[in-house]
């Protein structure tokens, strides 16, 4: 009975947790099709439309038009919002909107924040909204400040504090929207900025609960299981990552001759962060060696940590399966990290996401391949590359977003929804699950495996 209880709440949750993104969608839609969201009030199709606003609020950042060329500072503030709103969780202003007029959560509340930050514990609810709410602050508005140093100097004090604070916002959320046209291509050779840039990226994508172990280490003295299986997942990535395209782009002839070195590796380094759902690029996408554009496929799909703003995955969930394959191999019956064992549970939900997320993505592969046109110096990774990206809500694109059709659209929306509101959230709030328990085990017997 009580495991019926909550399967029946958690399809609850879900369906919210679906509505909510939805009807946020749905908002920030109405808002960019005002003739004052777009420059010189052209408008915008609705389709566009929509897709800009499914991008913005999935923390994506791919774009069927030129954000800074198409839409005015009231569209780009809309998409700004929306971002924040989209990357933070809708629940968390619910409850910031709670906490100003001085009302106590409901169970509800807490539950639907539980599930959207992937809490394990309802005591954990209120701690880790003030440290998300704080640390979300606390990134953005530092970030923005060390960005004014820069960006004051370059256009001023009203073009470069709002630059600043754009940028701030679009790094930390992990969403990929600029306003320069051409992401941080014409800032290649400023490494102050691509530091900054990395830190806000690392930091949004970390996870609020990771954040949180860490800022109480020193009362703590341990982190949690889950915070060292990130930690560990994330540092192999972040180094495999970056020496893996310092191999394939050992000369990086796309940047400019005599570039120093220093700023050649902060360039790798840069490369080797943004596909981790951060969708900001110094380099065109299209002009990388075939191995670079093979590892940021590889990245994208993994993503970041749960409970952050990134997509993918989740680090926590390739940790899994890389310690749960090196045991297998080594005959071991269980699966060990840090002196603990992780429950059979774990590893058969990390099973499942992989595989319905391999099935998303070759379905949707599938369907683009018979939709879109593929030019001739592009091969199947031209579509590939694009849903992968829309899946972990990275924003980066080899060139088909602007050519989409229709159909390649609502295909590509729909994998920015699932990416950010969760492949599981996604699929139990559509399915029907039984929530009769056969208590009923057939006989056991194996087949033959590989």
């Amino acid at each position: 009975m009580e495991k019926i209880k909550q399967s029946k709440l958690f399809d609850t949750l879900s369906k919210k947790m679906v509505w909510g993104f939805i009807f946020l969608i749905t908002l920030g839609t109405i808002f960019l099709s005002l003739p004052v969201a777009t420059r010189g009030m052209q408008g915008t199709s609705f389709i566009d439309t929509v897709f800009t606003a499914a991008s913005a609020t999935c923390i994506t950042g791919l774009t069927v038009v030129n954000t800074a060329q198409h839409w005015s500072f009231f569209g780009q503030v809309v998409i700004l919002i929306l971002s924040e709103v989209g990357a933070l969780g809708y629940m968390t202003f619910a409850v910031l909107l709670f906490n100003i007029i001085r009302r106590n959560l409901d169970l509800s509340t807490q539950l639907m924040v539980k599930e959207s930050l992937n809490l394990e514990n309802l005591s954990d609810t209120k701690s880790v909204m003030k440290y998300v709410v704080g640390l979300s602050a606390l990134f953005q508005i530092g970030g923005a400040v060390l960005l004014s140093f820069d960006f004051v100097g370059r256009f001023g004090w009203k073009r470069g504090l709002y630059v600043s604070v754009y940028h701030a916002v679009m790094s930390f959320c992990n969403a990929g929207f600029d306003v320069f046209g051409n992401s941080l291509m014409g800032f290649r050779d400023d490494s102050y900025l691509l530091i900054v840039t990395i830190i806000l990226i690392i930091g949004g994508g970390l996870g609020f609960l990771v954040w949180r172990d860490l800022l109480l280490f020193h009362e703590r003295h341990r982190l949690s299981l889950n915070s060292k299986l990130t930690l560990m997942t994330t540092g192999t990535l972040f180094v495999a990552g970056f020496v893996l395209l310092l191999v394939t782009e050992k000369d990086l002839s796309l940047l400019p001759k005599g570039t120093s070195w220093f700023n050649r590796t902060i360039n790798t380094l840069f490369l080797s962060v943004t596909p981790r759902t951060a969708g900001l690029i110094t380099l065109p996408t299209s002009s990388l060696q075939s191995g670079s554009v093979f590892i940021l496929m590889v990245l994208m799909f993994v993503g970041g940590t749960p409970g952050s703003t990134a997509g993918g995955i989740k680090t926590t969930t390739f940790g899994v399966l890389m310690l749960q394959s090196i045991a297998q191999l080594r005959g071991k019956k269980d699966v060990e990290f840090s002196h603990r064992r992780f429950s059979q549970s774990n590893i058969s939900r990390a099973l499942l996401l992989v595989f319905l997320a391999s099935v998303v993505i070759a379905l949707a592969t599938l369907i683009l391949t018979q939709t879109e046109r593929i030019p001739k110096e592009f091969g199947l990774e031209y579509i590939v590359f694009e849903v992968l990206s829309a899946f972990g809500t990275v924003g980066l694109s080899l060139g088909l977003t602007p050519h989409l059709t229709v159909i390649g659209k609502v295909i590509i929306m729909l994998l920015m929804f699932i990416g950010r509101v969760g492949i599981f959230t996604s699929l139990y709030s559509l399915s029907k699950r039984q929530t009769k328990f056969n208590q009923i085990r057939y006989p056991e017997e194996n087949i033959l495996i590989g």
